[in-house]
């Protein structure tokens, strides 16, 4: 009877961590959604307030709060206003989320130093995002920054000798 008992809690148990990774799952995807929609608000319910974004693709872009996410997301949006962040991969560990994404679109304003040039790009990015209380709560994103400006035509790939 005791191990019958035993099986069954850490079977609810495990039921129990399982579901919250699919919750944190729908988190990280509904979040994407509300950013290719350019529904900023919908991030106040899907983003803690204090989240924090890290980068080493973007070393000058520092994010440690929701307003500096939406304002980091409005430049971008005004850069690249027909981006598209598109989901390929996604799987959850306890809180963290870990994902293998594209973003799409097309240069219409300056990035950084770069002028707009009207190209489009289609780039590869991965990211991990905890979630605490139903919220993201940290983000680490990387994307490969030399084929996106090779992609943009903003740089050349050195000649093969």
């Amino acid at each position: 009877m005791i191990r019958l008992a035993t099986v069954i809690l850490a079977t609810l148990s495990i039921t129990q961590c399982f579901a919250g990774e699919l919750e944190n799952i729908q988190i990280v995807r509904s979040m994407a959604e509300a950013i290719n929609a350019r529904n900023l608000e919908a991030l106040d319910k899907l983003v803690s307030p204090d989240v924090v974004r890290h980068s080493a693709a973007t070393p000058g872009v520092m994010v440690s709060n929701l307003a500096e996410f939406k304002t980091f997301l409005e430049t971008d949006f005004k850069t690249v206003p027909d981006s598209v962040q598109t989901i390929d991969l996604i799987f959850a560990n306890d809180e963290y989320v870990a994902m293998k994404a594209t973003y799409a679109g097309t240069q219409e304003g300056p990035m950084g130093p770069f002028p707009a040039c009207g190209k489009k790009l289609t780039l590869p990015f991965i990211g991990i995002l905890r979630i605490e209380n139903g919220k993201v709560a940290e983000i680490w994103v990387e994307w490969d920054n030399l084929s996106a400006l090779k992609q943009l035509g903003h740089m050349q790939p050195p000649a093969v000798q």
